[in-house]
């Protein structure tokens, strides 16, 4: 009965061993995993691009908003001055 089981264990161990092998790793599933990292990284780059675009673009709006405040501004001042005269 020893040997039996001897002899069994051996055969699960030997199955075992067997199932376990580890994952093929192909050139082609590396290749695919390094571009989606480069995908990945291109479309973080492209979204801080946009962020800053967009920043760049609001500042720009703001300043020529402040700037046609202020010439409206004069324009009043201008005009009132004159008007009192």
């Amino acid at each position: 009965m020893n040997k039996s089981l001897l002899l069994a264990s051996l055969i699960a161990v030997a199955a075992l061993a067997a199932c376990s092998k580890p994952a093929d790793t192909t050139p082609a599933a590396d290749a695919a995993a390094s571009a989606a990292t480069v995908a990945a990284s291109a479309a973080d780059t492209s979204a801080s691009a946009a962020t800053a675009s967009a920043s760049a673009a609001t500042d720009a709006a703001s300043a020529a908003a402040t700037g046609a405040m202020a010439a409206a501004s004069s324009a009043a001042t201008a005009a009132m001055t004159a008007a009192s005269k």
